[in-house]
């Protein structure tokens, strides 16, 4: 029997680029249909079964995406769940964030490239795909994606794990959100873990520890003499995970001269060298992270709306700990015996009053506070049995049972209560940076930046 070929509707008022597109997805086996005006593409919805559009924003003289946005809004009442990519101008990106605000999919930037454009169709095809009517248990999962850097039961992280397991084989751009601790890089190592990118090179880069003036030289790397210090050529971030996948963290710290390069490299695809006249493709997979929230800080002016769009194709949200709570013994447990492994004791136990004194904290630090509190108790106490005193005299001579509270909002500013915050964890930890940083849910450099910004004194 005949497989029953996707079929593709390609609006623009452009002959050419219709012809081409129509060649190009034919040749990928593909069915099409092409329109040059709105009206005819409705038309051929209405007729037709079609499985995604591609759309450019503006016909004939129309530049103000009127008219797009308006065949966009037929398009998504006739079929809400129809996935529409839409096309546009470098200089017309704000066009296509207000197209994916009104329900398009993703945005390609003209002219495109053709193996990013197949990306895109292909992404959204199976985006599009039917979801799983019923939630998978742990162990239909781990029989069908690898998730060993990930442990833990509970049903909220269960769905983020199918999330990423059904998105992992296409190139979804994908943004983690998750307070600092949450595991936010073991979903990003998951993903790439189990997709068709998994053979190439996992990239991990702190963008909060990256300065506006090294943003370019980091990224993009340079070539020999593009400045001072520049003795030999030196390859960038992307060109490192050329064929795999980078991994973001920390976008929320990112200024906004810097964001502009990124977004511009992740529209077109391609980027310069410094101090280089050669255009190198950007052939990765996206994924970012941040503790911060983005909405708000597109709000505020601090982090470009075009960016967030381009960033977030999906959205996973990593749970807190303490909203875990049915997973804190089973981690603590991997953690125990990992880390008494490493030092070469045998098998290491938690009692039940243990276990019930570590499900009554509230974890600020998250995962990695859990996995750091278990590896002090075995470094401490050298025991292969844990009590609730070991616990608490580890607690105690860390500090981490009287962890800083929050100030008292009533008429204060938010810079008030970030200056407080601030205030608050550099005293809790006597002046130490690294740690208030930690604390805060910082890299160290983030909170440098926001004590410069305040005119804080350490």
């Amino acid at each position: 029997m005949a497989t029953v070929k996707p079929s593709i509707l390609v609006v623009d008022d452009d002959a050419s680029v219709t012809m081409s597109l129509s060649m190009l997805l034919k040749r990928e086996g593909f069915a099409v249909h092409t329109a040059h005006q709105a009206a005819e593409a409705c038309e051929i919805i209405e007729h037709h079964k079609v499985d995604l559009v591609i759309q450019d924003m503006n016909f004939t003289q129309e530049t103000t995406g009127i008219e797009g946005m308006q065949l966009l809004a037929e398009l998504k009442a006739h079929s809400p769940d129809l996935p529409i990519i839409l096309m546009t101008a470098w200089g017309s990106i704000d066009l296509a964030v207000r197209g994916m605000k009104a329900g398009a999919r993703d945005f390609i930037t003209k002219p495109w490239d053709n193996r990013q454009l197949m990306s895109v169709v292909r992404t959204s095809l199976c985006l599009n795909a039917t979801h799983p009517t019923t939630q998978m248990t742990r162990e239909e999962l781990d029989e069908h994606y690898d998730f060993n850097t990930i442990v833990g039961e509970d049903p909220q992280l269960l769905r983020v794990l199918e999330t990423i397991g059904r998105v992992a084989a296409t190139d979804a751009s994908v943004l983690v959100l998750g307070e600092s601790g949450t595991g936010k890089e073991a979903v990003a190592q998951a993903i790439h873990a189990n997709s068709k990118r998994r053979s190439k090179p996992f990239i991990k880069v702190n963008l909060g520890g990256v300065s506006s003036a090294l943003f370019e030289s980091e990224m993009f790397g340079h070539v020999r003499g593009a400045f001072t210090d520049a003795k030999t050529d030196r390859l960038g971030r992307f060109q490192m995970a050329h064929g795999g996948s980078i991994f973001l963290d920390e976008i929320g710290d990112l200024d906004l001269a810097s964001q502009v390069k990124l977004l511009r490299v992740l529209s077109e695809r391609n980027y310069e060298p410094l101090g280089s006249s050669k255009s190198v493709r950007a052939d990765v997979r996206v994924v970012a992270a941040t503790n911060r929230d983005l909405a708000a800080m597109v709000a505020e002016g601090s982090f470009r709306e075009d960016l967030l769009y381009r960033i977030n194709l999906i959205t996973v949200n990593m749970p807190p700990l303490r909203k875990r709570s049915g997973d804190i013994a089973l981690l603590a447990r991997h953690f125990l015996a990992n880390a008494a492994q490493s030092h070469g004791l045998g098998q290491t136990q938690l009692d039940g009053s243990a276990v019930s004194w570590l499900k009554q904290q509230t974890w600020p630090g998250n995962i990695r506070e859990l996995k750091q509190t278990m590896e002090r108790v075995v470094l401490m106490t050298g025991k292969t049995h844990i009590g609730v005193q070991d616990l608490e005299a580890v607690a105690s001579s860390h500090g981490t049972t009287s962890k800083p509270g929050l100030p008292t909002v009533g008429e204060m500013t938010l810079d008030e209560i970030e200056i407080a915050m601030i205030d608050k964890a550099l005293k809790h930890h006597d002046g130490n940076v690294s740690r208030a940083a930690k604390s805060l849910g910082l890299s160290r450099a983030a909170l440098y930046r926001r004590i410069e910004k305040h005119g804080l004194h350490i």
